[in-house]
């Protein structure tokens, strides 16, 4: 069997947007290798179980990017190892290719992979859910069959929601880190009469799983770090108080 390595360790919703590719390549004949930073392990290693996840550890030198996946890779005789990142600076050569200007980050990740841009959008069947654990969380917090869902603190930004018009017998529920897993949420946004949605590994689910729900989206990035949406969304000016706190590493 073909060994295909990955090299995207990191953000989680950049994790969820590449996992259709893995899955077109595992539908080839592949067997996936793919190192992610150790923080991000439990949210994957049961929910794409088809893939050989390889938890790596955060280092101070930022080599969790690119240095320490690739000695992984190399490692395990991968045939193949691509790198989804679209920029890095220890790996400039990412950023050398005619697409890199004129392609949002999503849409870089699949012209790179050669695998149509539609299969992001084809994440259901590549992931496995959990009900029971998706039932526990849902009896843990909703407690009216009309509820709101928000999630507006990431890793790197964070805003305040405006739920003014939200009415007030509705019951208002923050997507905070209740569980080790992001999909152990989808019952509750599921069933939700509305989402309030910074751009996130939330919002990024919710676009690629097609949920049929009021959704309302707060971008934070300019253009090349915004992610393509493939469903219908009300999309929010971002608050001014909103904050974006600057990673210890960056990427780009």
């Amino acid at each position: 069997m073909q060994k295909l390595g990955i090299i995207q360790s990191r953000g989680l919703g950049d994790i969820f947007i590449t996992v259709p590719i893995a899955r077109y390549y595992a539908d080839q004949g592949y067997k996936v290798i793919w190192p992610v930073c150790e923080e991000f392990y439990s949210h994957v290693v049961n929910t794409v179980p088809w893939v050989q996840w390889i938890p790596i550890p955060t280092d101070n030198k930022g080599e969790f990017f690119y240095k320490e996946p690739m000695r992984r890779l190399t490692a395990l005789k991968c045939n193949d190892i691509q790198c989804y990142y679209q920029a890095l600076n220890v790996v400039p050569e990412l950023s050398q290719v005619p697409w890199f200007q004129v392609q949002k980050f999503d849409e870089f990740k699949y012209t790179k992979a050669g695998v149509p841009f539609l299969h992001k959008w084809r994440l259901k069947e590549s992931i496995t859910r959990n009900p029971s654990r998706e039932a526990a969380l849902y009896a843990k917090l909703v407690q009216n069959p009309n509820y709101v869902v928000y999630h507006t603190r990431g890793s790197t930004y964070s805003c305040e929601a405006d739920l003014s018009n939200i009415p007030d017998d509705w019951q208002r529920i923050e997507i905070t880190e209740q569980t080790d897993c992001i999909l152990d949420w989808l019952k509750i946004i599921e069933g939700a009469q509305a989402l309030i949605l910074i751009d996130s590994i939330v919002s990024n689910l919710v676009d690629q799983l097609d949920i049929n729900v009021d959704k309302y989206w707060i971008p934070r990035s300019h253009i090349h770090l915004t992610p393509v949406l493939g469903s219908a969304w009300t999309i929010l000016e971002p608050p001014e108080d909103s904050l974006a706190a600057k990673p210890l590493f960056s990427p780009g």
